[in-house]
């Protein structure tokens, strides 16, 4: 055993470095395009709500694929639905740089961004899946840093874009790199995954288990929990640069840069939240990054010195970095269900980026685009009634 677990290594470890470039680079493409909204805002001269609205696209493209994402998954394996994923949000994100800034057309820029939600959400529960199995078979927790690797990729296209935002790169041609780039750099790195067996899980009876985990209440109740928290990041990810500049008056350069620090934040918790997982357990760690997040949003909103908004930015970022990841290592604890279960719990917890862009941005029209970041703050009480279920279980049958 220990022969085979010794020749086996080598193998889990390549898969383990394919797994967080891909979690890179799906992060890369997202900021890539969140990096430019200021900018894009500005060049389609629309208001708070019609920017929500715009923005609603890649909730919608996102929720319409991750309900059969966990079938895809089974039926054909990570590798496959992460390379198709990867393309299709590559056309997405080409495709909003040529609306906004070839076209200047609303509905064409909203088409690329929906593109670009159906792609990232197949390919977002495919790698979550392979992630989770390589976590099992290295017998320790590692999700958080390949969510790590997610927000190192998207510290990578914030400041690209903030950059090229300074530089006056044109949107179109910063956009078009980055699609290349999406498209090519995973199919590179996907024939490294876990060797997959996923054949016979494509019959009938897989579909019936993938839709079964729809009835189980601890997936339920994990999805609501994802939920809010992928509102307290999802919220970030679409207003923070927005808000900074309307509410504090700041450049858009400074915006993109406040997001790229509020990234980092979150990247920097991923990476020490493998440590204090392993030692704190998951629920005492949901807790506090629940109430550090809060005290970010509430320091951002309020404060009127710059250093501090900065410190609540932080904040906001090291409370949102653990969540996601471990709503998705809870969802597949049972490797014989964790496709479906993934499936499940990244369908409810996506609905935050459907639900968010539209709320957000109709508060925004009423309060102002800054205070209206305070529903983060509030929607995390709640959300904490939740934690329990993502306590770790024994695989059934």
């Amino acid at each position: 055993m220990a022969v085979e677990e010794l020749t086996a290594r080598p193998a889990v470890l390549r898969a383990r470095n394919a797994v967080t470039a891909v979690f890179a680079v799906n992060g890369f493409a997202a900021s890539s395009w969140m990096s430019r909204i200021p900018e894009a805002r500005d060049m389609l001269d629309v208001t708070p709500g019609q920017l929500g609205t715009l923005l609603l696209a890649i909730s919608v493209g996102s929720i319409t694929a991750l309900p059969v994402a966990g079938g895809l998954v089974r039926r054909f394996g990570a590798r496959a639905v992460v390379t198709g994923g990867a393309v299709l949000t590559a056309a997405g994100v080409a495709c909003s740089g040529v609306g906004v800034g070839v076209l200047g057309e609303y509905w064409v820029t909203w088409i690329g961004l929906l593109l670009l939600g159906l792609g990232s959400g197949v390919w977002d529960v495919a790698m979550n899946v392979e992630g989770a199995a390589v976590e099992r078979v290295l017998g320790r927790t590692i999700m958080p840093r390949f969510h790590a690797a997610f927000s190192s990729g998207t510290v990578a296209g914030a400041g690209g874009g903030a950059a090229a935002a300074a530089w006056s790169v044109p949107m179109p041609v910063h956009l078009s790199a980055v699609a290349v780039l999406v498209a090519v750099l995973p199919a590179l790195a996907a024939p490294a995954f876990l060797r997959e067996q996923h054949a016979e899980d494509g019959r009938a009876g897989g579909a019936r288990k993938s839709w079964r985990a729809w009835a189980e209440p601890r997936t339920l109740v994990l999805g609501v929990m994802v939920l809010a928290l992928a509102l307290t990041e999802g919220t970030a990810n679409d207003w923070l640069a927005i808000a900074l500049v309307d509410g504090h008056g700041v450049p858009h350069w400074a915006g993109s840069a406040g997001f790229a620090v509020f990234l980092v934040a979150m990247t920097t918790g991923r990476v020490a939240g493998t440590v204090l997982l392993d030692r704190f357990g998951r629920l005492r760690m949901l807790w506090a990054t629940m109430a550090t997040a809060a005290l970010g949003v509430l320091l951002l909103v309020f404060a009127s010195w710059l250093p501090f908004v900065l410190l609540g930015a932080v904040l906001w970022g090291l409370g949102a970095s653990l969540g996601f990841p471990v709503g998705m290592s809870a969802a597949a604890d049972d490797p014989e269900h964790a496709a479906a279960r993934v499936s499940v719990v990244s369908t409810i917890g996506y609905t935050a980026f459907l639900a968010g862009p539209p709320l957000l941005g109709y508060l925004g029209d009423h309060v102002g685009t800054l205070h209206a970041l305070l529903v983060v703050a509030v929607l995390l009480i709640p959300s904490a009634l939740a934690v329990p279920a993502a306590k770790p279980r024994q695989p059934q049958s």
